[in-house]
């Protein structure tokens, strides 16, 4: 009897709805940034939008709020990047509670809000400095540590905390000049209406990439009893060869093979016999993954 291992059901459904505060330890830092910002005033947010009834309601503020200052606490600047994060990563969805802005939408209230988020990021630090915090994920919010008296509480004079909160400032002005800087690249790069990241459209929906993934399969096995019957083998050991598995099958160029060139590796043609090779740019093309 083989050795038995815990259960593991990915098609099984939640029998019950889970608790979103489960998913992560109660110190995380998802909970410090939900809970500052839930007692921060929003007002200046919440009046751009007014009594407007028309369209689509917009996504609330607190929410979209949290998810960009926890971005930018922990190192994740670009829109695209957060979308992503909200679709992926369990403090993302934590903070968001369900709900998935794209990355145009995330970029467009950082810009209609720029001023008031710069102000709100700045108090978030000011508490997270006050409750006696040196960093608040990757932001660095004082760079020396001061030694505690016997009572165990730091001061810090009037002058210093006026240092300080110019400090902060330059910080968070820094902050968001990398967030707009990191989209306007990848606008620029992918164009902007694409996340970058996007799946060929025949493997977009699971059916159809299962599909296309039989068919490489077998291509590449076609391709092995190929190579088998060229190098003279016997019947049955071309009905029985496999692909290796380093083989690579090319979902936008299937008769193109990954070669050795001057420059390395590169997907291209041996032309003809000639021994001359013919390279494919694949900057532009994404495997069966989605990268790039």
């Amino acid at each position: 009897m083989g050795k038995s291992y815990r259960p593991y059901l990915p098609e099984q459904e939640f029998l019950l709805p889970p608790s979103l505060r489960e998913w992560l330890p109660e110190h995380h830092l998802v909970y410090f940034v939900s809970d500052v910002v839930d007692h921060l005033n929003l007002a200046a947010l919440d009046a751009v939008y007014g009594d407007e009834q028309r369209g689509q309601p917009p996504y609330d503020p607190r929410m979209m709020t949290k998810v960009l200052v926890y971005g930018y606490c922990v190192g994740v600047f670009s829109s695209r990047r957060i979308e992503r994060r909200l679709a992926e990563d369990v403090g993302f969805r934590v903070l968001a509670a369900g709900n998935a802005p794209n990355f145009r939408t995330i970029a467009d209230f950082r810009k209609l809000h720029l001023a008031t988020l710069a102000g709100l990021f700045e108090e978030v630090l000011k508490i997270a400095l006050e409750a006696g915090a040196l960093k608040l994920g990757r932001v660095a919010l004082d760079g020396t540590k001061v030694q505690a008296n016997a009572s165990k509480h730091k001061a810090m004079s009037y002058g210093r905390m006026k240092e300080k909160e110019r400090q902060l400032r330059a910080e968070v002005r820094g902050l968001l000049a990398q967030a707009e800087a990191a989209d306007a690249a990848e606008n620029a790069h992918y164009g902007v209406d694409r996340r970058g990241d996007e799946l060929p459209a025949e493997l977009q929906r699971r059916e159809s990439r299962l599909k296309k993934i039989r068919a490489a399969q077998r291509a590449l096995e076609e391709r092995a009893r190929q190579s088998a019957e060229k190098a003279g083998k016997p019947r049955a050991e071309v009905q029985q060869a496999k692909p290796a598995d380093k083989e690579q099958y090319n979902f936008t160029d299937p008769e193109s093979r990954l070669m050795k060139g001057s420059d390395g590796l590169v997907q291209g043609y041996n032309a003809g016999g000639s021994g001359a090779e013919v390279a494919v740019d694949r900057g532009a093309e994404p495997d069966a993954g989605g990268q790039r």
